[in-house]
């Protein structure tokens, strides 16, 4: 009697990658829109994000989708509407070595690549969407391949932050002025968050982020306060003062993109969906202040950090400017 054969079921990455395709194909998703995150691909397909991880990448080295910043993975402007051929490779033998089913990237593999992935993960996907899985996917290397190089995903993140902090330096030609030289850093850091803004994730001003790259722009706060007669620890408050600004607002930016991850509404559609609780709190007579302001805007109030971050700044530096010049009379 002839055994029947056993089918091989299709692996679930492939399953995702079939169905996103279908959908750039059917033209329900166009060049331009945004695909399921690797969340969302989590979440609705019931996968692992190392899994989700592996069907986007896929689909990136078919040309179909790509990364972009802080907006995630969408539909690629020239998708191709058909998947490339797949290359078939003969099932190995019993006789050949086991190194033989590595992956021949893992010879490859360096930390430095290992570090920019996972800060491609976290700028497209979000801190909470980076694994060590989800990384090895990316590279399509093994799964326990990154840890011959980084002991934990604890490690990979300070490795991370270390590198983000380090892509921007000072001039060696110093501003004139504690004030240029104080708004330079404030504007260079908040430049570094807003490009990788997982980084306001990482520390708290009681438990901060000891990394030499950081430390590189908080010397930098110290020596424009420097000199001025300010005693050690109301020097180093100021300098605190002054990171809590941009890590306060830029704190938001992740969250909000985590925000609509989880939910699948943008920050107008959420507020849209808010607006008869708005009406409430206005009708109610309890805020006549709040209702006054509110119902002056003639198309909504449009909260922009960059706005607050600049007006901030000032307000900031307006204030220390008589604790800092007053302690010498001078502002060099």
């Amino acid at each position: 009697m002839t055994k029947p054969t056993a089918v091989r079921e299709e692996p679930p990455y492939l399953r995702i990658v079939a169905e996103i395709r279908r959908r750039i194909r059917d033209g329900e998703l166009a060049p331009g829109d945004r695909v399921p995150s690797t969340r969302r691909i989590a979440k609705d397909w019931g996968v692992a994000l190392a899994t989700a991880t592996k069907a986007l990448t896929t689909l990136r080295l078919e040309g179909l989708v790509e990364a972009r910043p802080r907006t995630g993975t969408v539909v690629a402007a020239a998708a191709p509407l058909t998947p490339p051929r797949r290359r078939q490779t003969a099932a190995p033998s019993s006789s050949a070595p086991s190194s033989a089913s590595t992956p021949s990237d893992d010879q490859e593999l360096t930390l430095e690549r290992i570090v920019r992935t996972a800060v491609d993960i976290a700028d497209t996907e979000g801190l909470s969407a980076l694994s060590m899985r989800g990384v090895a996917a990316r590279l399509g290397v093994a799964a326990m391949s990154p840890y011959r190089y980084v002991p934990s995903k604890d490690d990979l993140v300070l490795l991370m932050a270390d590198a983000a902090f380090g892509e921007r330096f000072y001039p060696a030609d110093v501003p004139q002025g504690w004030r240029a030289r104080a708004e330079l850093g404030a504007r260079t850091l908040w430049a570094l968050h807003r490009k990788h803004p997982w980084l306001a994730q990482l520390d708290s001003l009681t438990r901060p982020l000891l990394v030499p790259n950081l430390m590189v722009h908080g010397e930098w706060s110290l020596s424009a306060l420097d000199g001025h007669g300010l005693a050690p620890t109301q020097l180093f408050d100021i300098h605190v003062l002054l990171y809590s600004h941009v890590q306060g607002l830029a704190v938001h930016l992740e969250r909000e993109a985590n925000a609509a991850a989880t939910t699948g509404q943008s920050e107008d559609q959420w507020m849209d969906s808010r607006a008869p609780d708005l009406q409430n709190l206005v009708d109610s007579g309890r805020f006549p202040t709040f209702a006054k302001v509110v119902g002056a805007f003639e198309d909504g109030y449009d909260l922009r950090l960059d706005t607050l971050f600049e007006l901030g700044l000032k307000a900031l530096l307006d204030g220390l400017a008589p604790v800092i010049e007053g302690q010498g009379g001078r502002q060099e």
